[in-house]
């Protein structure tokens, strides 16, 4: 849950790199990326549908929702 926003659920993504070395791909580990999550506190007169059931408390969320709510509608 700390690492997942409330609002839309994204959570982590698997990911590798590829490093190329004389002109060959040298396979490295994989690893996790997680999403941009902030600290964010809802306002009580929210519009959003989505954000109705926050509002008045403060949440992680992804910084795409952070962006919705300031769109207002």
């Amino acid at each position: 849950m700390a690492r997942q926003c409330i609002v839309c659920g994204k959570g982590y993504t698997n990911s590798t790199t590829l490093v190329k070395l004389r002109g060959k791909f040298n396979p490295t580990a994989k690893y996790r990326r997680y999403p941009n999550l902030q600290w964010v506190f809802i306002p009580l007169e929210t519009n959003r549908k989505k954000f109705k059931e926050f509002a008045g408390k403060r949440i992680k969320a992804c910084t795409e929702c952070i962006k919705a709510i300031g769109k207002g509608n």
